[in-house]
């Protein structure tokens, strides 16, 4: 029984990630947001082809269902713990979700499993399994955007710093972060031939 209920919260929290505010943002606007800009269902597309109130309100949704999809998964995991065991089964319930939530955003089954690059996501599961390890990552990607005035930087530097970051802050989660680094960096890679190129556009601060 405890099996089925843990793979139905994991599979609750895949079809979490598979909101894409970005998308419906679109549609709002009459748009297909993978038709428009560089075509990529997140932040930053959405910053350039609707505007900055759909970008931040992108943002946000993409960090909270990450968020959202491991606390679910501390919460339900912790109710079926044995109170007598010593296997802590609401963190392992949590870190499945963390990546189910993150899968989903990426290959989501609802838009044909071509979504986002998972940054924000991502960001969401990480502060939400350890809040120092998430923020040492979002301060890799603020200097990176800040440095550069490219989100493309940020996101990709955060990736590769990510697994050296588990090291010395959460051991436990270097596999995984090695994982989920490999997908980002692999989901920026029209950035990094933009950016080889010369041709990756920069960010405007002051607009």
């Amino acid at each position: 029984m405890n099996t089925l209920l843990i793979t139905l919260i994991v599979a609750v929290a895949y079809m979490m990630g598979n909101i894409s505010p970005a998308i419906i943002l679109g549609r709002l606007h009459g748009i297909d947001i993978k038709k428009e800009g560089s075509g990529n269902a997140g932040t930053t597309n959405v910053l350039r082809v609707i505007g900055k109130k759909a970008a931040v309100l992108t943002m946000v949704i993409d960090i909270l269902k990450g968020v959202l999809a491991v606390q679910m998964g501390f919460f339900f995991g912790g109710m079926l713990e044995d109170p007598a065991g010593s296997f802590p089964l609401g963190y392992y319930v949590g870190a499945a979700c963390a990546i189910a939530a993150f899968c989903g955003h990426i290959w989501p089954c609802l838009y044909h499993f071509k979504g986002g690059k998972g940054v924000a996501t991502a960001f969401g599961v990480i502060v939400s399994m350890n809040w120092m390890l998430g923020l040492a990552v979002l301060g890799v990607v603020a200097l990176g955007v800040i440095l550069s005035k490219r989100m493309s930087v940020g996101s990709i530097l955060g990736a590769a710093m990510f697994p050296v970051l588990c090291y010395f802050i959460e051991p436990g989660f270097v596999g995984f972060g090695i994982v989920m680094a490999i997908i980002v960096i692999v989901k920026h890679r029209a950035n990094i031939g933009r950016l080889l190129r010369g041709e990756e556009p920069k960010m405007s601060f002051k607009k």
